[in-house]
């Protein structure tokens, strides 16, 4: 048995590994991408789904049942059209709280994102951390237990931000987005105290990636960013096994609304590799 510290669970890996596996990567939005294109470096011979919850998006206006309802109803449909072999969670908002409901459900694998607090104590020379995340992952019981686990020595400064995964779907379909409201979102994460500062910034949202260069340039002093997708994919690698190593060429995006599907944005899809975009209708219930 093999332990996943990022999903918080265990898993064998697959008794029989397929050379063309089919792989899930879900999310809300378009966060997941910067998992997606870690994993599609690791297992090149996989077939790749993505898909976007773009009817439910953001998770966080969700209440938890709710969540974990929408949730599994998104799944169910899209395990039994694309039969995937691995389903990656790519929403810290969603893994936080779904994954044991997802299990109990489900007999394939699941790999989960979950804020990266153990690599972010143990990367800090000055004690201070900051957890960038969504809302809805700054009060999860789950994200205390880690910080209670893995960073009990630390001064971990918690920050919800309510607009950059925003932020960050308006950058990739190629919207302007201002630099006073990045700062203003970023701005909690840098602390001083005592002489002491934040020098490890952990990204606990898979859309904050996508503008990571951005933030760099914005942050008031340089500090390590952690990004979790590196650490997934390797998981799910390690889980499924070799594969063929030849690219699949019918990599596909999903999306259950489909509404903002610009020009800009399929051209941003088509440089992950997924020039094929189709709709599941799954609008989200009143």
């Amino acid at each position: 048995m093999q332990v996943d510290l990022l999903a918080g669970t265990g898993h064998r890996p697959l008794a029989i590994p397929r050379l063309q596996p089919t792989i899930l990567v879900f999310d809300s939005g378009l966060g997941g991408l910067t998992v997606l294109s870690r994993t599609t470096e690791l297992c090149p011979g996989a077939h790749i789904i993505y898909a976007a919850d773009d009817a439910g998006f953001p998770y966080g206006r969700l209440n938890e049942d709710a969540l974990v309802a929408r949730v599994l109803a998104v799944i169910e449909r899209l395990v039994a059209r694309f039969h995937p072999d691995l389903v990656v969670i790519a929403c810290n908002t969603a893994s936080t709280l779904v994954l044991p409901a997802l299990r109990a459900r489900f007999a394939i694998p699941f790999v989960g994102t979950v804020p990266a607090i153990k690599p972010a104590a143990g990367a800090t020379r000055s004690g201070m951390i900051s957890v960038l995340a969504t809302p809805g992952t700054v009060a999860r019981v789950y994200t205390r237990e880690l910080i209670e686990r893995y960073a009990a020595q630390c001064e971990v400064t918690l920050v919800g931000s309510t607009r950059l995964a925003g932020l960050a779907e308006q950058a990739l379909k190629g919207e302007p987005v201002d630099d006073d409201a990045l700062i203003a979102e970023i701005a909690p994460c840098f602390v001083e105290k005592a002489g002491r500062r934040t020098d490890v910034v952990t990204l606990s949202c898979t859309h904050y990636p996508l503008l990571l260069e951005r933030m760099r340039r914005l942050a008031p002093w340089p500090v390590e960013w952690i990004d979790p997708a590196p650490a997934i994919a390797r998981r799910v690698a390690e889980l499924l096994g070799p594969t063929a190593g030849i690219p699949c060429p019918d990599a596909t995006a999903v999306f259950t609304a489909g509404q903002g599907l610009s020009g800009p944005l399929r051209i941003a899809l088509a440089g992950y590799g997924l020039a094929r975009i189709a709709i599941e209708p799954l609008p989200l219930a009143n």
